[in-house]
């Protein structure tokens, strides 16, 4: 990492930019994850010259060998996060840093080389300030996806030494198509997707690649999301195929499975943690076993459960279903506690409340 000195983004704007009222036809009703933004960042990584390249320049696609080395040992990872539309045309992002630094950790298990903090935000800011007439307004924002990946053009088994880091932009809405109150979950009794050892705490395609086919198994029981089970004694609840969960008591308590290597640790996660805290309600981070939830649920204990995540935010769950039958939590819908925790999250991504932890990183 020596070699890499102080990397300054070199701008090529776009020579035809989609125009502005095709533009606002998309961001009518964007959908989540299908209509891209004009341009993208892009910094090159070699073992001889660390990272360097740095550019924004147009979206467009990627020149790849077919040796290179993702194609055939997975060697990537990504990060997720949201650009917000402010009063007087501005754009703000929630908790960055927090990205950067679990990028670095995916980075540091995948065996793939550190890109500094500020390279990270540097490009995130500098790709959100250019195309910010991409962020939708309303409820709608722009998805940041930064990601990098093995570059070599090489087939032995080993850690690459050429890799390429991108970040594209995608306006969109809310994440789940449901006009369903709560989403439905099913439980993957069969298919697990981390074990103790593995990749599970890291942002890395293989994890989600790994829980398709359960998300499949869900889709055909008629569920909106897969939830998935420890991968030692398939008791334990540890997150969806896609976010994390909590639980709400009748004593006003919460729980959220811990972290421990197999659980991605969430930006949403934690941030719902502080808050809830700071608000007097005790979080307990221990494990909850499925007999359990379905105990609670039908002994009334049990009054809310919710998802987390930077796509979906926090998302009410309401009906658990898995090849022994089902139950309802709570009125099958979203409850107070979840309502409550949602609107003051959003609140401060929104601009709409006082930020008093330094989450919103303004963007110039």
């Amino acid at each position: 990492m020596s070699k890499t000195k102080a990397l300054q983004f070199v701008h090529h704007p776009h020579p035809s930019p989609l125009a502005a009222d095709k533009r606002a036809e998309l961001l009518k009703n964007p959908g989540f994850g299908r209509v891209f933004s004009d341009h993208m960042a892009t910094v090159r990584y070699s073992d001889a010259e660390g990272w360097h390249d740095a550019r924004i320049e147009p979206r467009a696609p990627i020149p790849m060998d077919p040796a290179a080395a993702v194609l055939h040992y997975a060697q990537e990872i990504f990060e997720g996060l949201k650009a917000y539309r402010t009063e007087g045309g501005g754009a703000t992002l929630f908790r960055p840093d927090e990205n950067a630094r679990r990028f670095q950790q995916s980075a540091e298990r995948l065996a793939m080389p550190i890109l500094p903090e500020k390279v990270f935000l540097d490009a995130v800011d500098q790709l959100v300030s250019i195309d910010r007439a991409w962020i939708p307004d309303g409820d709608g924002s722009l998805y940041i996806r930064p990601f990098m990946f093995a570059n070599e053009i090489f087939l032995g088994v080993k850690p690459s030494s050429d890799y390429l880091f991108i970040v594209i932009a995608s306006s969109v809405g809310a994440y789940f198509k449901t006009s369903a109150p709560a989403v439905s979950v099913w439980v993957s009794q069969e298919y697990t997707r981390a074990a103790p050892g593995g990749t599970g705490a890291a942002k890395c395609g293989g994890n989600y690649a790994a829980s398709l086919l359960a998300q499949a198994e869900a889709t055909r029981h008629g569920c909106d999301q897969v939830v998935f089970l420890d991968a030692v004694e398939k008791r334990w609840v540890e997150e969806l195929g896609g976010m994390n969960v909590f639980f709400v008591f009748d004593d006003g308590s919460m729980v959220t499975p811990p972290l421990g290597g197999t659980i991605l640790p969430g930006i949403t996660r934690s941030s719902l943690i502080r808050l809830a805290k700071d608000k007097g309600i005790t979080v307990r981070e221990e494990p909850y076993s499925i007999q359990q939830w379905k105990t609670d649920a039908a002994s009334g204990r049990l009054r809310e459960a919710f998802a987390c995540g930077t796509a979906a935010v926090v998302t009410p769950i309401g009906t658990v279903r898995a090849p022994d039958g089902e139950f309802t939590i709570g009125n099958g819908g979203s409850g107070a506690r979840t309502e409550e925790l949602k609107a003051s999250l959003v609140n401060i991504q929104r601009c709409r409340a006082a930020d008093p932890y330094g989450w919103i990183h303004k963007v110039f």
